[in-house]
């Protein structure tokens, strides 16, 4: 899987009666808000415009509703801002908006119970400020989610950290049996070497922004390339791969897999010295499976072995661990993470069954049902995945 791309696509929206968070892209913004399933559906009011400014905070909602609403933000100030809809007293998050430019509208979706609300304006360069209190006498108010802070993501951070350097030991003791394997001309131990430790480097796929530059050195493909497979260029894992499936001789290979073990062991040495982003490990979460989905479902980044399958599995596995030194955080915070944990379970068992001893079924081999069946299973938990991003980034309360 190639480096991921930190951008976030528009997630669609699950059926009603199903509790998450919304989280689309439009020009550069993000905007959170929670769709609430179960009763009823209220009919959405008209849109409310409310001023976004350091002096006049949430000016203009004065009759509230509840049901579905929709709010026109309109920043009245110089700079760019954010907003929150929020319960004043918690903090709860019911809503957000980034990155609202100067003279500038956006809109805010939201469904509204009983409760009360607050817009708070979080300017880039000034202090937030929360806008009156606005209550709502009727209607189920849904969950909200206390704000993440970058402290509360450190204890993670540091424990993926430390996880991945072990990880990357393990790296470098694989590729370099590999690099055995193809020195000594036994090609056959070498694609049979090759498999183990391309997985136990996609198992830590939520570290690849860290790693940089290293990671093309490790797993890029051939794409952009002026040469495709037979550029200078293309290196690593994918490189050998290529190589061992394609006929390619051991000397051919000699200096790929030396390259790849020199890439794998500076990675390793100067990981103690590397420091995790504690802010991207939710999007980390997210992207891994969502690059799954984009490059190893669709084959682009297969070589020859077949191994897509294998590598998707990788990267559930570590998109597990992820999530699992996240849960303190999102226990609170993600009231569907039970039916996270399903999906889960839902992927493994759908990989797991179409593994076969040591060998995996390639893409090209699956049926029309099998495919759809993965593709759906991996659909339904990348949706949910989106959620875990948009509770983990860090926000400003201040």
């Amino acid at each position: 899987m190639p480096l991921p791309r930190l951008g976030t696509r528009p997630v669609r929206l699950r059926s009603a009666g199903v509790l998450l968070f919304v989280l689309a892209l439009a020009t550069g913004a993000t905007l959170l808000a929670f769709s609430l399933g179960g009763g009823h559906r209220t009919r959405a009011a008209g849109p409310v415009t409310v001023e976004v400014s350091l002096s006049h905070c949430g000016r203009g909602w004065t009759r509230p509703t509840p049901g579905v609403q929709t709010f026109d933000l309109h920043n009245a100030s110089a700079g760019a801002a954010e907003v929150y809809l929020e319960d004043p007293g918690s903090q709860a998050v019911y809503g957000e908006v980034e990155g609202i430019g100067p003279g500038t509208t956006r809109q805010l979706t939201v469904r509204l119970g009983e409760g009360t609300y607050a817009f708070k304006c979080v300017p880039d360069d000034a202090d937030a400020v929360t806008g009156p209190s606005v209550r709502v006498t009727s209607g189920r108010r849904g969950p909200g989610a206390a704000p993440v802070t970058e402290h509360d993501l450190i204890p993670s951070a540091l424990a993926y950290q430390k996880w991945v350097g072990g990880g990357l030991d393990e790296v470098v003791r694989l590729t370099a049996k590999l690099r055995r394997a193809v020195d000594r001309g036994d090609l056959a131990g070498a694609r049979a070497a090759w498999l183990p430790a391309h997985l136990e480097y996609e198992r830590l796929g939520a570290a690849y922004d860290a790693f940089g530059d290293a990671d093309g050195q490790v797993n890029g493909t051939d794409a952009g390339l002026p040469g495709g497979v037979g550029d200078q260029g293309f290196a690593g894992f994918h490189r050998i791969e290529y190589g061992l499936w394609h006929g390619q001789s051991a000397d051919r290979l000699h200096a790929p897999a030396a390259a790849l073990v020199k890439a794998v062991t500076a990675l390793r040495d100067s990981w103690s010295q590397t420091r995790m982003d504690p802010a991207q490990l939710g999007l980390r979460a997210h992207e891994i499976l969502e690059n799954t989905v984009q490059f190893e479902l669709t084959g682009r980044t297969g070589y020859g072995s077949g191994s897509n399958l294998a590598t998707a599995r990788a990267n559930l596995d570590g998109t597990r661990e992820v999530l699992s030194l996240l849960r303190p955080v999102l226990t609170t915070r993600y009231a569907d993470l039970p039916g996270l944990d399903q999906d889960l379970d839902s992927a493994q068992h759908t990989l797991d069954g179409l593994r076969h001893g040591d060998r995996w079924t390639a893409l090209p081999a699956l049926t029309r049902a099998q495919r759809e069946h993965v593709d759906s299973v991996f659909g339904d938990l990348v949706e949910r995945l989106a959620s875990v991003a948009t509770l983990c980034d860090p926000r400003r309360t201040a």
